[in-house]
């Protein structure tokens, strides 16, 4: 995938504890902590709308939904 440079301000704080962790050779450089870190964040707010947008659901709607038509079908399966 195509990288792009950017340039980001960061508290003195936070670059510290980014510089310690390359030091500690956890990260290859600064970029891919942040990268990383973007990434994490992106991922987790994807799920928080998903997880939103799960709770708008009528479950009751949705189990019926999933249900129907069930009974014809679990006549024709197979005893075990």
């Amino acid at each position: 995938m195509a990288k792009t440079k950017v340039a980001v301000t960061l508290d003195e704080n936070i670059l510290a504890e980014v510089n310690v962790l390359v030091k500690k050779q956890m990260f290859p450089n600064r970029s891919r902590v942040i990268e990383l870190a973007v990434r994490e964040k992106l991922d987790r707010i994807g799920k928080n709308r998903l997880a939103a947008q799960c709770a708008l659901l009528d479950t009751n709607f949705e189990s019926a939904l999933a249900e129907e038509g069930m009974s014809k079908e679990i006549e024709q399966w197979p005893i075990y």
